[in-house]
């Protein structure tokens, strides 16, 4: 419910620095995803096996917040799981799936930048679903971002080989699939509240995770190196249940406009933390890359709140 301008007044200066620093560590959790997932490729895990890991020990902190959440709240009804299904698949399995398989192939940097142009899917989403127009200023922004991601894609393809391709076409699919939970999640959000559409949602996604375990591998795959296990608990507390939760506080107390302006940090985090943790190099394609990227998606994003989900 909004507050009157007098106690608006009153808290936003509290309320904003609280949100900015909300958002600033969940961007910075959620990109160390990339970092961890690296970590752990190293001990010889495959995309399949640390995937379940990483579901496995978020299933229990995802279906504590579906319950807390739905603490005196109607039932769902039928259309409603259909819907928390079909996102749960979308939003979370299968882009959490694609984004881990790619990672095997591409730096932890691309695979960030990639993921970063998720706005301006959501934004073509909307023009080839509901006809959106889309402004010339997101245009321009769409046209510099993309542009930072082929520079940096070119480079790594020449430096690493033709599996660069592969890996990055996997994380944009990654990219569309979230976009499309974005772009069909705005009436169940609406309906049962974010809290309890994410905990449902990623409850799905988790069972899903470990479902396709179960049925691609045999059981002996599960024995991995303790390294993988720890970095999967750390992958699905601190880089997933964490700034998931941390973001949604932010978005509470500045909006998601400004929590996603914010949010560009993100990249330069996880460029930061790859150069440092896994030696990633760190070039002028990089650093030209993630500029064009980050400008063009400021400008993108301070066009309007159409690309919003």
């Amino acid at each position: 419910m909004p507050l009157a301008p007098e106690s608006r007044a009153h808290v936003a200066p509290k309320s904003i620095a609280t949100g900015l620093v909300l958002a600033t560590v969940g961007a910075i959790a959620f990109s160390g995803k990339a970092i961890i997932v690296k970590l752990a490729y190293r001990h010889g895990v495959d995309a399949v096996t640390l995937i379940m890991y990483r579901m496995l020990f978020a299933l229990p902190i995802f279906a504590l917040m579906a319950w807390w959440s739905s603490r005196g709240k109607p039932p769902l009804t039928r259309q409603d799981w259909l819907g928390i299904l079909g996102l749960g698949v979308t939003g979370y399995y299968l882009a959490s799936y694609l984004d881990f398989a790619g990672l095997s192939f591409i730096s932890a940097s691309l695979e960030r930048l990639i993921l970063y142009l998720n706005p301006t899917l959501v934004l073509l989403l909307g023009l080839v679903l509901y006809k959106r127009q889309i402004k010339r200023r997101q245009m321009l922004g769409m046209l510099v971002s993309y542009a930072g991601v082929m520079l940096v894609f070119g480079h790594e393809i020449k430096l690493e080989g033709g599996d660069v391709a592969l890996g990055a076409l996997l994380v944009f699919l990654s990219a569309v699939s979230y976009a499309v939970y974005l772009t069909f999640s705005g009436e169940l959000v609406q309906r049962l509240g974010s809290l309890r559409l994410v905990g449902l949602a990623t409850t799905v996604a988790c069972l899903l995770c470990i479902a396709q375990f179960v049925l691609l591998r045999p059981w002996s795959a599960a024995m991995v190196a303790p390294e993988v296990i720890w970095l999967s608990v750390l992958n699905a507390t601190l880089c997933t249940a964490v700034p998931v939760l941390m973001v949604m506080m932010a978005i509470e107390r500045i909006g998601a406009s400004l929590a996603a302006q914010t949010g560009m940090v993100g990249p330069m985090s996880t460029i930061l933390m790859g150069v440092v943790i896994l030696g990633e190099p760190f070039t002028a394609w990089v650093a030209a890359g993630t500029v064009l990227v980050i400008a063009g998606i400021f400008v993108f994003t301070s066009s309007g709140r159409s690309a919003s989900p």
